[in-house]
């Protein structure tokens, strides 16, 4: 049963899907959204049976449009300020939600709906997908980790000229920089989504969460502290089930069988 006003959440064997649902406002992010948001990630994180997470935006128009700027319009500095630290917060845990978070884009992902899609791991876009931060000509800043986490993605001086520009790119262009993963036919993001998912989950639960944790850390520190980090984790595999289920079943030439997280 759905316990959300702004958004669907739906559990499928395996895969938690997250659905931004207000698709009269193209799923602009107002603080009803994200606080829904924040509730449903902590019960997510929870949630032992899923093994991959997918958001993705209702209908065809756009994945989220932005943050909802008629909230925004009349904020002084210090609610802006404040505003900005809890979009923060929301996207910093879905960035660090223990499963994989794949981000199934249909249509618009500007401002916010950028800086939600480069907070999951993967970005999966559909043909008519548009991504921009074009905060600068709102004369603002993006708000929601978008002036950080797009270098990382894209480079610094690509970021810097899509910040500055407001320019908005296409799928093709998205993946070209390396802001998307893989670009689909209109219609079949959540579906690709979807079937990666399935793949992932297929795989060792305790690796893939341990392979994430050593990628975002190693993002933040420097190259011997995340060697070291790494090292810490390919330990940490030998002392789990998984490891010995996945060696015997390749020396055994059979499909290795997981458990849940």
């Amino acid at each position: 049963m759905n316990t959300y006003e702004n958004l669907l959440v739906e559990r499928r064997d395996g895969v938690a899907i997250v659905t931004i649902d207000r698709p009269k406002a193209l799923n602009a992010l107002n603080a009803a959204t994200l606080a829904e948001l924040s509730k449903a990630i902590v019960a997510i994180a929870e949630d032992t049976s899923v093994q991959v997470v997918i958001f993705t935006g209702s209908g065809e128009k756009a994945f989220v449009a932005g943050a909802d700027i008629t909230e925004m319009q009349s904020m002084s500095a210090a609610e802006a300020r404040n505003w900005g630290k809890f979009g923060q917060r929301v996207f910093a845990a879905i960035e660090a939600l223990p499963q994989p978070v794949i981000a199934a884009v249909n249509g618009f992902a500007l401002g916010g709906g950028c800086e939600l899609a480069m907070a999951c791991d993967i970005r999966i876009a559909a043909e008519n997908a548009r991504f921009g931060q074009p905060e600068s000509s709102l004369g603002i800043t993006p708000g929601f980790g978008g002036s950080q986490r797009l270098p990382r993605l894209v480079g610094t001086g690509r970021a810097k000229e899509l910040l500055f520009t407001a320019d908005v790119v296409d799928a093709a262009e998205g993946f070209r920089i390396g802001l998307v993963n893989k670009v689909v036919p209109v219609g079949r993001a959540l579906e690709e989504a979807l079937a990666m998912a399935e793949k992932i989950a297929s795989r060792s639960p305790v690796a893939v969460g341990y392979c994430k944790a050593a990628a975002n850390e190693g993002m933040n520190v420097d190259l011997g502290s995340a060697i070291a980090y790494e090292a810490e984790l390919f330990g940490l595999c030998f002392a789990a089930p998984d490891q010995k289920e996945g060696m015997s079943a390749f020396v055994e030439k059979r499909k290795p069988v997981y458990r849940t997280r």
